[in-house]
This record gives structure tokens, C-alpha cells and sequence, in this order.
């Protein structure tokens, strides 16, 4: 629509904002104060904090339309967050401490499975990333979602098997050289 051209050529962006007891509404965003969060990984799990008629609320982006050509965003949807509800989000995976993996240290690789983790939160406790640690990993590793600290109330939605996010695989190396005999200690 018309009005849409006009707010997009002023440096907004169209949006829609959904959920809760709420009608939908119609807001539209400032591209400058979005465009720093909305190229990030963790753009559609990050909890923002929208001034809708001079009233905070808070909501998670849900998706996000580009145009064909500029791949400008041209269109948000936003989801109100309401207390007490929970949300599916997918979750970005950080892995920390690789230099406390004795499998990296030896050549392994970090073989990440899932980059992300499809998580249902509290609306009030969405967690940012979540954190594997990589310390004491070695060769042969698989790093299960049980193993990895989950904050409160948050579970993941594939809940009937112990799902592997990453793995400390050895190196891939076609063919190791032959040691000489003394090294072989």
C-alpha cells in the first residue's frame, strides 16, 4: 500500500504486531535503530522491547520479509510476549572453552549438528544463546542435549530422544605418515 511505500522511504519499516489479548496492530519500526539486530543470528529469538503509543512492550520477531531485489526488509511480524505463556523459538548454540577440549587439542574437529535449538520457553525467561561447554571433550565426544545446561523451565520440543547438538570428531586426514619408531612413545 501506498502508505507502506511512504513509511519505508522515511527509513521505517512496516510491521505487524501479534499475540496475546491484543488486537493485531499495524506499528512500523526505524530502520537505523533495526538494522544492527536484524542481520544478527539471533535476530528471530531476541526479546526486544517495542514503544508502541508510548507504551513498552515486549516481543520477539517472527519473521521477516526482504525484498526480491534490495533485500531491504520490507515487513516484520512481531509477537507480543505474554507473561505465563510459553514460546517455541530456535535457539543460536555457543560453544565455549575449545581450548579446555583435549579432542581439539589434539587435532579433532568441532562437528556442530545443530547450530540451533528448537526451544519452548517461558515468555519471561527466553535465553539469548545457550551454552555448551567444550571443556574435557575428546575424540569420539557426542555433546547430547542432555548434557547442556538448559535454563529454568526452558525444554526442548523434540522431547522423545536425547538428541546429539554437536560432536568432537577426529581429524579427517586421508592417510596419517608413518611415525618414525622412536617418536612412538
Amino acid at each position: 500500500s501506498s502508505s507502506n511505500n511512504k513509511l519505508r522511504a522515511e527509513g521505517f519499516i512496516p510491521a505487524i504486531l501479534y499475540g496475546g489479548k491484543d488486537p493485531n496492530k499495524n506499528i512500523s519500526v526505524s530502520k537505523k535503530e533495526i538494522s544492527s539486530i536484524i542481520s544478527s543470528d539471533t535476530f528471530l529469538s531476541k526479546v526486544l522491547e517495542l514503544d508502541v503509543d508510548g507504551k513498552k512492550e515486549k516481543v520477539i520477531p517472527r519473521e521477516v520479509s526482504y525484498h526480491v531485489v534490495s533485500e531491504e526488509p520490507i515487513h516484520i511480524d512481531f509477537m507480543r510476549i505474554v507473561s505465563g505463556k510459553k514460546v517455541v523459538l530456535e535457539i543460536p548454540v555457543k560453544f565455549v572453552n575449545h581450548v579446555d577440549s583435549p579432542g581439539l587439542k589434539r587435532g579433532g574437529v568441532l562437528n556442530i549438528v545443530r547450530r540451533k535449538v528448537e526451544l519452548k520457553c517461558p515468555a519471561e525467561n527466553i535465553p539469548n544463546e545457550i551454552v555448551v561447554n567444550l571443556e574435557g571433550t575428546d575424540i569420539g565426544t557426542s555433546i547430547k542435549i542432555s548434557s547442556v545446561k538448559l535454563p529454568e523451565n526452558v525444554i526442548p520440543t523434540i522431547t522423545d530422544r536425547d538428541f546429539v547438538v554437536a560432536t568432537v570428531a577426529a581429524p579427517t586426514i586421508i592417510k596419517e605418515p608413518e611415525k618414525p619408531a622412536e617418536e612412538a612413545t
